[in-house]
């Protein structure tokens, strides 16, 4: 019949995890936890902008923004910002994420749609 949440939404999971820890980047953690964080960020990051791209050729806005911030959380070649300047831009970050939890989904096919219409007609 139809896919359930994962399937329509695979990059749901690893999205909402990024969103918590950028959340969390708010409290006073020792540094490992900021080098994990970027880590996820920019892993995370280059799969949403991957699946947009894939997906929904129309948002190409999410595969340039979850691009640049891939650049931004970049662990091999971090950007040096202080805490005062990085707090606003995890909170932001965190916010696109569940955004783009929402926003985003698998595209259905115009015949999965029918078969799936004309099953809801036949009862």
């Amino acid at each position: 019949m139809g896919k359930n949440i994962l399937e329509k939404r695979p990059h749901l999971i690893p999205v909402i995890i990024a969103a918590i820890m950028l959340l969390l980047a708010l409290a006073p953690w020792p540094y490992g936890y900021y080098q994990l964080l970027r880590l996820v960020v920019c892993g995370v990051s280059v799969y949403v902008a991957f699946t947009a791209y894939n997906w929904q050729k129309q948002k190409m806005w999410a595969t340039w923004l979850f691009g640049f911030i891939a650049v931004l959380f970049n662990p091999l070649l971090p950007i040096h910002l202080s805490r005062e300047i990085w707090q606003p831009i995890d909170v932001a970050c965190g916010i696109l994420f569940i955004a783009i939890a929402i926003i985003l989904n698998e595209p259905v096919k115009t015949s999965e749609w029918h078969k799936t219409k004309n099953e809801e007609l036949k009862g």
